[in-house]
């Protein structure tokens, strides 16, 4: 198998990484196995859904969590005798948060399964490449060839340069000098 990337061929069944580009190459034999569909595609037509569709029931959820988690709330501040401020906070927070979540997955978020969000469209519009999730490895870099070279002619040292002097040798030699 080939790295869709880059053309390297792969070395082993065992590499989940491409040698040379650092690609992901799980999901590349997962693919060639359905026949280009995704496991779950393929496995169950109709049952990806779409980023959009995601973030309605999100927002569903949200907003019909605020009739059952604000009650519990008040019974609970009611029997505590708790100032009534948490019950607010909570029926504000789920009621305005299932909203906005249900209008941003409305006007923001893609219809079709399988296409980017637009956080990842956002991303591959700023760098020039997709988002990598923290799954992959970092982008290659490049490192000239002049530094793998060999060393450069008359840099080699001495080995006499190398072995240490005597310690007494300079002091005996001082001696001599005051005589």
């Amino acid at each position: 198998m080939y790295c869709p990337k880059c053309g390297q061929e792969r070395i082993s069944q065992e590499t989940s990484f491409c040698s040379r580009c650092g690609f992901l190459l799980t999901g590349v034999t997962d693919l060639l196995q359905t026949g280009g569909l995704t496991p779950a595609v393929a496995s169950k037509p109709g049952s990806v859904s779409s980023p959009k569709s995601r973030g309605l029931k999100q927002g569903l959820f949200i907003f019909l969590m605020t009739f059952l988690v604000v009650p519990i709330i008040a019974i609970l501040s009611v029997a505590f005798r708790l100032e009534p401020w948490a019950v607010a906070i909570s029926s504000i927070v789920l009621f305005v948060g299932g909203l906005l979540r249900i209008l941003y997955a409305a006007m923001f978020e893609s219809s079709t399964p399988g296409m980017p969000t637009l956080e990842e469209s956002v991303m591959r519009n700023l760098t020039g490449r997709p988002h990598i999730s923290g799954h992959a490895l970092p982008p290659q870099q490049s490192v000239p060839v002049s530094s793998y070279g060999p060393p450069r002619t008359g840099r080699w040292q001495d080995t006499n340069d190398l072995t240490p002097a005597s310690v007494t040798e300079s002091t005996t030699n001082l001696l001599e000098k005051d005589q």
